[in-house]
């Protein structure tokens, strides 16, 4: 019996990811709980089971006195001198218990605190694992949406993606699978709550490292990224070696890199650019597509005046301003956008710009 009892405890922790110790030490407080349970919650109880051989023995401690009231927690001297001739009145000693004596009722105590400690381990294995997965990409499945967001599962788990982090004008159907980015995963009464998002920069990031291998090893890296989710990305890359193209490497041939993020961020659009140490070169190739003519720098209030030709306004700003906007998140840079022939009747470039001015710049 012992040895089976060993084997089922082996068996649970390769099927659940807990700990044989856990378990044991669960099993452990199931037959203190049983004992007071039984016996009343009186006295010093200890249990112990041996890791090995599956021996499992439960003492309760009994003080030695001259009456005995209470024959679960006390003792006669007589009887304590069985034991040992050199106990004397108000020691403390520790008796043996048969567990087999238990009641039905006490059984079902033990049951129920073991049950609650492997839930409760499981919960701790679940915790521990997608902790190590935030800011990470997980594949998840749509449960059902609610007022409150969407709910998804995440394999040995559930999370919940707040309405705030849902793409506007993405649906979600159950059974959907989708991409999601994990936010945070919190400790709570019912188990680990994941957090995952669809909105998040981070997304964007991972979708790309996961479809270009170039940036996997380091060769292309992500300089920065500027999202508004369902609508436009814009994502700033830089190559550490001259004969990799690091905008190339995640267009993919044919546009196929990048076409995969798109068709799973469901068609938003994205503009890859190739991200320079030059403040200015940097700044108008962030505000592609539009071409730009020329870029003044302020560097003491971080700030620039783009120049660009009359028919290039309108894109260069975009729609809503979305485009320059965009821009000025990916480069840290406030920007001035004025068409040529504004910038000709204005004539207030300062003097501080003049001296960052850079020639005029084509794509």
């Amino acid at each position: 019996m012992n040895a089976e009892f060993i084997e089922a405890l082996n068996a649970i922790e390769k099927e659940r990811g807990i700990s044989k110790d856990i378990l044991i030490d669960a099993f452990e407080s199931a037959l203190i709980a049983a004992y007071k349970r039984n016996y009343g919650a009186v006295g010093n109880v200890r249990a112990t089971v041996d890791r090995d051989t599956g021996e499992v023995q439960i003492f309760a401690s009994k003080t030695v006195v001259e009456e005995v009231e209470n024959p679960y927690c006390e003792l006669t001297l007589e009887q304590a001198k069985k034991v040992n001739v050199l106990y004397e009145v108000g020691d403390v000693l520790e008796e043996e218990v048969d567990p087999r004596k238990f009641g039905r009722i006490a059984a079902q105590t033990a049951k129920q605190v073991v049950v609650q400690r492997i839930r409760e381990a499981e919960r701790g294995v679940i915790f521990d694992e997608f902790v190590e997965k935030e800011n990470e990409v997980l594949t998840a499945i749509v449960q059902r949406a609610e007022k409150s967001g969407i709910f998804v599962e995440l394999g040995k788990t559930d999370g919940f993606m707040a309405l705030t982090e849902t793409i506007a004008g993405e649906t979600y159907e159950t059974s959907d699978r989708i991409k999601v980015y994990v936010l945070e995963v919190r400790k709570t009464n019912k188990g680990p709550q994941v957090m995952v998002s669809r909105t998040h920069p981070g997304l964007v990031k991972r979708l790309f490292e996961l479809e270009v291998p170039e940036i996997q090893t380091g060769i292309v890296q992500i300089k920065s990224i500027a999202r508004e989710a369902g609508f436009r990305t814009k994502v700033a890359v830089y190559s550490s070696d001259p004969q990799v193209d690091a905008v190339g490497a995640c267009v993919g041939q044919k546009g196929i890199r990048v076409e995969r993020i798109v068709n799973e961020l469901h068609n938003e659009k994205i503009d890859i650019i190739e991200w320079d140490s030059d403040s200015a070169v940097y700044i108008a190739k962030s505000l592609s597509p539009a071409r730009v003519m020329m870029v003044y720098i302020n560097e003491a209030e971080k700030a620039a005046k783009v120049i660009v030709p009359d028919n290039q306004l309108s894109l260069a700003i975009g729609k809503e301003g979305q485009n320059v906007r965009l821009a000025a998140k990916l480069t840290g840079w406030k920007i001035d956008i004025k068409s040529q022939s504004q910038a000709e009747q204005d004539m207030d470039i300062t003097e501080a710009d003049q001296l960052a001015q850079v020639e005029p710049i084509e794509e």
